[in-house]
Formats: structure tokens, sequence, C-alpha cells
């Protein structure tokens, strides 16, 4: 694959630059986007509600794939992190909301925390050009 191939999307985030990477990256027919969070900027969204961090999560990573011309169609793989079990309903629901007519594969895990003890939820996602809803 050449570089023209691999082409990348910044979300600004502080991080990007202190650990090198980009929120999104398309290479061929595949679109990634790395852990994304409520937080945009220095503000947390849904601070304690792990049902509105996960919405606000996945549009940031939505809004990433767009800048490809994909939307939650697109969606192929989904992985949800969280910081408590307690949090898998609202977090299901909020996967449901956006996903569930598209209905990608899923995966949820309960990790032991976040960067900020404040981030009760972290998504990746993955999506391919060209996908068809069936």
């Amino acid at each position: 694959m050449t570089s023209e191939a691999v082409r990348r999307v910044r979300s600004g985030s502080p991080w990007e630059d202190s650990f090198g990477f980009a929120r999104a990256v398309a290479a061929g027919d595949r679109v990634l986007v790395g852990g994304t969070t409520s937080f945009k900027g220095s503000v947390l969204y849904g601070e304690g509600d792990p049902y509105e961090q996960a919405k606000v999560a996945f549009a940031g990573a939505l809004e990433a794939i767009a800048a490809f011309g994909l939307g939650p169609e697109s969606v192929v793989r989904t992985r949800m992190y969280l910081s408590h079990s307690r949090d898998v309903d609202e977090v299901g629901r909020a996967h449901q909301e956006l996903f569930g007519s598209v209905r990608p594969v899923a995966t949820l895990l309960v990790v032991e925390g976040f960067v900020d003890p404040r981030i009760l939820v972290e998504v990746e996602l993955e999506a391919f050009r060209g996908a068809e809803s069936t």
C-alpha cells in the first residue's frame, strides 16, 4: 500500500501531538478510529453520565469518519471500554440508538480506568468504504 493510499484525520486532541497519533486513518477500504472519549478540547461532556459520554464519544468517532465521506451505515466494528460494569446498560442503549439498524460487530470491555478518572467510556470504531447494509 502506498503512502498515497493512507490518509489521516486529526481531531485536535492535545494527546495527538504528545503521543504521535491521528484520530482516524483510512487505509484502502478500511477507516480506523482510535480511542475517542467525550472530551472536546479541555471540556468533558456528560461528566458522571455513561449514556451521555457514550453518545458524545461515538459522535466524535462518527465525525472522524465523516471526513472520509462515511456515516454510521459504514461502521462494521465498534469497541466500547467502560470503567464500571454498572454502566453496561446505559452504554449499550447509546450504542443501540446509533447502530441498531446497522448492527456492526461489537466488543464491550470493562477496564481498570482511564487517563482521567472522570472518563467513564472510551470508544473505537472501524468503517468500511463500500459497506452495504444487509
